[in-house]
């Protein structure tokens, strides 16, 4: 069934919906357009155009399922970053318990593609989701579905729509416990966390599997604080277990794990005592596969522990110099449209000109129109109109979310693949 649903993704036409991609392409189908093997320079794309690295993505990949299996942790990427079916599949070939997602309309799109096991990282009391939730685990024993609780409320709300729809198994659920006042959602103390655990509790639909959280959002994270609350997330386990209510579960889920501090899940998780049951430490960053040229760059935990590893940025948004007006000036056809702008600016890395790359040497992009790109140049600086420029993007998740089918090129320029993305 997956490999059916994404071999179908070769079937759909090319056409005008697909930016970048060859007018000349137009009804080949993405399976024909990828067997020709095109060259991203050469051989007809237009610009502006993403791309992901075919080298830096399988690095990328394998960088974190190792790092998993070095920590003895549990790994559901986040696919809210890319919401890819095609990187979904394969983050699990490379070991991925399950994906996290953030909304229903995520889990629709990684259920139409197969995934067995969804974390949704996010509470959830839409009654008409639900219905779909429990009509997904009604048809398929195998298929696994934990969400966040935070309130009493959102538990009655979900016990409410779970019972009028019928459903005949129960919904996991795992108390989200905030980051701090101030924070975003969770529970922000622990006699409340177990108010919503006892209301759980008391629901014939919903089941307590574990606890959960972001540290991420901590207020002024830096390494101790962040490490004192995962400790209370922890803490909040061992006592919810001491109480009993994790009784008669095969596993008790402890989640936690963005992409800025890893690491510290990695070593507060290891120092957790033993429970009644295995406990499923559950690492949910998301970010790693394409990593950016700002600021995942400057926040990842492989800065702290190089020995560990490194991620490579994989994204390059290719645009063209459509103006050059002044010596200190020029326009490139690529803007908030086309490039992530939320976190930091796009940062020119190289030039392209009749197929020779060089470093982007002088060039620093200023600001973003809709679909322009400035770009102030120094003297040192050798920019002509009809020249490529690479553009580093800052932040994944408002990178994918722009395109909707992206070219996968080797470091020749060759292109082997097209990602789906579904925002």
């Amino acid at each position: 069934m997956v490999l059916d649903a994404l071999a179908r993704l070769t079937e759909e036409r090319v056409d005008h919906r697909f930016k970048g991609l060859p007018p000349d392409a137009a009804g080949l189908t993405v399976g024909e357009l990828a067997a020709q093997r095109r060259n991203l320079f050469t051989d007809g794309f237009t610009t502006p155009l993403l791309a992901l690295s075919a080298e830096r993505l399988e690095h990328n990949l394998a960088a974190l399922e190792t790092y998993a299996e070095r920590h003895g942790l549990a790994f559901a990427p986040h696919g809210k970053t890319s919401m890819a079916p095609q990187l979904f599949q394969r983050q699990i070939e490379r070991g991925a318990w399950g994906i996290t997602l953030a909304v229903p309309h995520q889990a629709r799109v990684a259920r139409a593609y197969g995934i067995r096991r969804i974390f949704l990282a996010n509470e959830l009391v839409d009654a008409a989701a639900l219905r779909w939730v429990a009509a997904e685990q009604d048809a398929d024993p195998a298929f696994r579905f934990v969400c966040y609780v935070d309130s009493v409320r959102g538990v009655e709300l979900m016990d409410a729509a779970l019972t009028a729809s019928g459903a005949s198994r129960p919904v996991d659920v795992v108390v989200e416990l905030g980051a701090g006042e101030g924070a975003r959602t969770g529970v922000r103390t622990e006699a409340e966390c177990a108010a919503v655990a006892d209301a759980v509790a008391g629901a014939r639909t919903l089941r307590l599997v574990g606890v959960a959280g972001y540290e991420g959002e901590v207020p002024g994270a830096d390494p101790e604080r962040v490490r004192a609350w995962l400790r209370r997330l922890v803490a909040l386990a061992v006592d919810f277990d001491k109480a009993g209510r994790f009784a008669g579960l095969d596993e008790i889920v402890v989640s936690a794990g963005g992409s800025a501090w890893f690491d510290a899940v990695a070593d507060v998780f290891a120092e957790a005592p033993e429970l009644s049951a295995p406990v499923l430490k559950l690492l949910r960053s998301g970010a790693y596969v394409s990593h950016d040229d700002g600021h995942y760059e400057r926040l990842t935990p492989f800065n702290r522990v190089p020995r560990e590893g490194g991620l490579e940025p994989a994204f390059r948004l290719w645009t063209q110099v459509v103006s050059r007006p002044t010596a200190e000036q020029a326009f490139t056809n690529a803007g908030k449209r086309d490039a992530a702008y939320d976190l930091d600016l796009p940062v020119a890395k190289v030039v392209s000109r009749d197929g020779a790359e060089r470093p982007a040497t002088g060039i620093e992009v200023t600001g973003l129109s809709d679909q322009h790109a400035w770009l102030r140049t120094s003297g040192e600086a050798d920019l002509e109109v009809g020249d490529w420029v690479g553009l580093g993007l800052s932040h994944p998740c408002t990178s994918f979310d722009k395109w909707v089918l992206i070219p996968v090129a080797e470091a020749d320029g060759t292109v082997v693949d097209y990602i789906r993305t579904f925002f």
